[in-house]
């Protein structure tokens, strides 16, 4: 006999730490869900919380009024389930996911496997969960776990599945990375088809600090198809009438809860929303990590330096659909080395952007620190100091906009650039945050392109694609002065960085070792910069930062 039980997946966008204000949107999800005739309705993992709260964990303040807002919330909740996430101090700190109805906790199933890899320190905050038991809603037997509990061969959900359970439910934080979508339904899909039990999969969506949560929750039917999928990048509710056949067993020791089942409204067929192409994906993910750091943090607007190069326009690109033109502001800031059509591509940037342009040349005050200087440079030829002389006085007059006027400095770099230390501390490296700092050059190339292509024409002008990269901190100076083409320079970096392949490994690859045992010692010796540089939206398997944590001061060398 088949029978169906609806329930809502509430993919939605928290604040860590702003436990008032999480507590609210889980409330108002629920009245939602309710709305809709759910019997049950799932938020993602640490929900009340948000993720990743990392230090806060250690505050026992922290936990208790955590839990304060769970009994809080559980006040409310009437007539369905309620499953959230949240951390919960059971002898030790557990990343739980608790079930609640008619105003009461019915259970808690704790999180078992503990991720401690890239970006993850669970194993710093948490201690093991032990899984916990089985909830039985009306007829449907639900075997409820927590994020990488699913990712896990032999985990609960195994013991879940062969218990025979009706349906998994999973409550998840996972952080976008390119790739991760796919993974996430391809793994959903082998439990479902192995216990012929629907998998339903409620993830996060938001940006927190460089992390974005990309959402896409979705229902996996028990042969493993996706039958529902929530949207990417934006807070979605996704409601089901999921279909299940009653066990011929028994199930012992089942938190059993009875909610009406009777005169349902009648629901739309859900979605299952298309996956994005790869550019909107990135693209996406780095316009919602912006817009969530700005709107999180308070900022009024954000500034940004328009050099007339690629890099500045894409950031200046996703900043504006981000926000919106009347928040973005741009500074020209010439210098006797600017070329005329550097300064006209960034006008007629941001004229086709429609965002507030201020020209501040710096030519004079290039002349006042050459003057104050000059006795103690006498006799010394002009390099790499005056150069970098250059970006600072534009950083500091960026971080004296920032200051005046409360916009967040967005620093320009590429990942391609921060890899080999082609960038000046204190000057281009200056910012609050770095939009682009995780995408090679070659794909700056690419989602310039791509985003042309879906307004029509060239919003961003193709003189600024098409130009030749130069810093112009000197006359008749490009990067392919210090560095390879960004087509060789950029699929060496991927090895090394994203695949970790040492030099013997890439040269195998056909490149030659000395351009490759350079490259390398760019990237080795320019780790200091990287620590002090911007945050910025993580995209890829490998990015600066959270993921890649190396010494500083380091006498191994892979040659």
């Amino acid at each position: 006999m088949v029978q169906s039980i609806r329930v809502t997946l509430a993919q939605l966008n928290l604040v860590v730490g702003d436990l008032s204000y999480n507590s609210l949107k889980i409330i108002s999800g629920i009245n939602t869900a309710r709305k809709l005739g759910s019997q049950i309705v799932v938020f993602p993992e640490l929900s009340i919380s948000g993720y990743p709260p990392e230090d806060l964990l250690t505050k026992n303040s922290f936990v208790k009024r955590c839990d304060d807002a769970l009994y809080c919330i559980a006040e409310k909740v009437t007539d369905i389930v309620v499953i959230l996430g949240s951390p919960v101090n059971m002898n030790g700190v557990v990343n739980a996911a608790i079930t609640i109805c008619n105003r009461e906790v019915v259970c808690k199933n704790t999180k078992i496997a503990l991720p401690n890899y890239g970006v993850f320190d669970e194993r710093r905050y948490f201690a093991p969960g032990k899984g916990g038991p089985l909830v039985k809603v009306n007829d449907a037997i639900v075997g409820i776990s927590v994020c990488e509990d699913m990712w896990v061969e032999n985990s609960i959900l195994k013991d879940q599945g062969q218990t025979g359970v009706n349906l998994f439910i999973n409550i998840s934080s996972s952080p976008y990375r390119l790739g991760a979508d796919n993974e996430r339904t391809k793994i959903a899909a082998q439990w479902s088809s192995s216990y012929a039990a629907p998998l339903l999969y409620c993830n996060l969506i938001g940006g927190q600090d460089e992390l974005v949560f990309d959402g896409g929750s979705f229902i996996t039917n028990d042969k493993g198809n996706v039958v529902a999928k929530a949207a990417s990048f934006k807070e979605d509710f996704l409601t089901m009438d999921i279909p299940f056949a009653l066990r011929s067993t028994s199930v012992n020791n089942a938190r059993e809860i009875v909610i009406s089942n009777s005169n349902l409204p009648r629901i739309d067929p859900p979605p299952n929303c298309a996956s994005l192409d790869e550019d909107e994906e990135v693209y996406n993910a780095l316009a919602l990590g912006l817009s969530d750091y700005v709107e999180k943090n308070r900022f009024k607007g954000v500034v940004i330096a328009l050099s007339g190069g690629i890099d500045s326009a894409l950031t200046t690109m996703i900043a504006t659909d981000a926000l919106g033109p009347e928040r973005v502001h741009v500074i020209i800031m010439p210098s006797h080395y600017s070329s005329e059509e550097s300064i006209s591509d960034s006008v007629k940037m941001a004229k086709n952007l429609k965002v507030e342009l201020l020209n501040l040349p710096i030519s004079s005050l290039m002349n006042c620190f050459e003057q104050t200087l000059s006795n103690v440079f006498k006799g010394k030829q002009q390099d790499v100091t005056e150069e970098n002389i250059q970006a600072r006085i534009r950083g500091n007059l960026v971080m004296a906009l920032s200051n005046k006027f409360g916009w967040l400095a967005l620093a320009t770099g590429n990942k391609s650039e921060m890899a080999v230390g082609y960038c000046t501390l204190y000057g281009d490296m200056v910012g609050g945050f770095a939009i682009i700092k995780d995408l090679f050059k070659s794909r700056v190339y690419k989602l310039c392109q791509w985003r042309n292509e879906q307004e029509g024409w060239d919003i961003i002008p193709k003189s600024i694609i098409e130009k030749a990269p130069s810093a112009e901190l000197r006359p008749g100076q490009f990067d392919t002065d210090s560095l390879p083409p960004y087509n060789v320079l950029d699929p060496i970096l991927l090895e090394y960085i994203e695949k970790e392949k040492g030099i013997d490994d890439i040269v195998h690859l056909g490149y030659e070792r000395s351009l490759v045992t350079k490259i390398i010692t760019m990237v080795d010796k320019s780790e200091y910069k990287r620590r002090q540089g911007p945050i910025g939206v993580k995209i890829t398997s490998k990015a600066f930062g959270r993921d890649r944590r190396l010494p500083i001061t380091c006498g191994y060398t892979d040659k």
